[in-house]
């Protein structure tokens, strides 16, 4: 590798693509305004929920843990599937049920869609309620999406009474413009990353994972690369070359704040990935493959299989994607030519 010097970086990072994984499609999102007594239980399966509090409070209790009090400007990130409850008082019975695909009945199983609707995407049992909270639910997240989110805690409450986000989401929720769902979308992906942010930044504490990474040079450098350019032959020592630092010392300090070894991280992201990619239809097999830096599609297959317990192919299947056409082969990156050559 002499020669070749460190590879150019992006302008990426593990946040970045944690928002290019879950990024929102037409996610449901509404506002919810209640008047006491009020409490309402959500099992709808969601992978990734956002609550903001807009006015009123609203007490936050999951899994038999802790009741947690949302204030005005309190942002909820809410990455667990288990059902949770959302309520005036965290001894309130819930009397409205949240099912998957936001369906939502009562204590006897009456369905009180209909009955609860406020209008544009508004929901509640008073109009003039003095709780109120804008919910957004992401309706499902690719693998890479999954193996970011799998970093975080069951929930995190990030303060973002500063921000300006919560204020346009609130206003833009209940116009019906041209692209109004796209403009929903992206405020809402930037909502979400402005509270994972924040709370990363409060958590000095906080375990090993991709947040942690950010606070040493070196290790966020190498995981810039490894996402940037997985079809990289990667190897310890090309990444210690390309952030200037030692073999050894990489190793160490990547699994201090990372949690796992970088081969272990880079095998994970490229099936990740991969996975990511299957539900493209216009990458073949084989451009999947190379894309995550497989010699070969049946390389990739037999490490894909083993990690998802189903084939290439079965995945793409199951997802519902189309078959590309063969000649849909996607291109290596100008890194992976420069260290394929060194």
């Amino acid at each position: 590798m002499s020669g070749a010097g460190p590879p150019r970086l992006r302008v990426m990072d593990p946040l970045a693509d944690f928002l290019d994984g879950p990024r929102a499609r037409n996610a449901f999102l509404l506002e919810v305004r209640m008047s006491p007594p009020w409490a309402v239980k959500v099992q709808d399966d969601a992978p990734l929920t956002v609550v903001a509090v807009l006015a009123g409070s609203a007490w936050f209790s999951h899994n038999g843990g802790p009741a947690v009090l949302l204030e005005p400007g309190s942002v909820m990130v809410v990455r667990d599937h288990s059902a949770y409850v959302l309520g005036h008082d965290p001894d309130q019975r819930p009397a409205y049920f949240i099912g998957v695909d936001q369906q939502c009945s009562g204590a006897n199983g009456e369905e009180l869609a209909r009955s609860l609707g406020l209008g544009l995407r508004a929901w509640g049992n008073d109009p003039a309620g003095k709780d109120a909270m804008l919910v957004g639910t992401y309706r499902s997240s690719g693998e890479v999406g999954d193996l970011l989110l799998a970093s975080l805690p069951p929930f995190l409450v990030a303060n973002a009474e500063d921000s300006p986000l919560i204020g346009m989401l609130a206003q833009e929720v209940h116009k019906d413009g041209l692209a109004q769902a796209s403009v929903l979308d992206r405020l809402l992906d930037l909502l979400l990353i402005d509270a994972i942010r924040s709370w990363s930044a409060e958590q000095p504490s906080a375990g090993s994972t991709w947040l942690t990474a950010e606070r040493d040079d070196s290790v966020r450098q190498a995981i810039r690369l490894i996402h940037n350019s997985p079809e990289v032959p990667w190897t310890v020592g090309a990444l210690a070359l390309s952030v200037g630092t030692s073999r050894a010392s990489l190793a160490r300090r990547f699994t201090e704040h990372v949690g796992k070894p970088p081969m272990r991280y880079l095998n994970q992201w490229r099936l990740a990935k991969g996975a990511d990619l299957l539900l493209d239809p216009k990458y073949t097999l084989t451009a999947v493959a190379r894309r995550v830096g497989y010699a070969s599609p049946f390389g990739f297959s037999a490490a894909f299989k083993k990690r998802y317990a189903a084939s290439p192919q079965e995945y793409r299947r199951r997802a519902g994607a189309v078959q590309p056409a063969p000649e849909a082969l996607a291109p290596v990156s100008p890194v992976a030519n420069t260290l394929h050559k060194s």
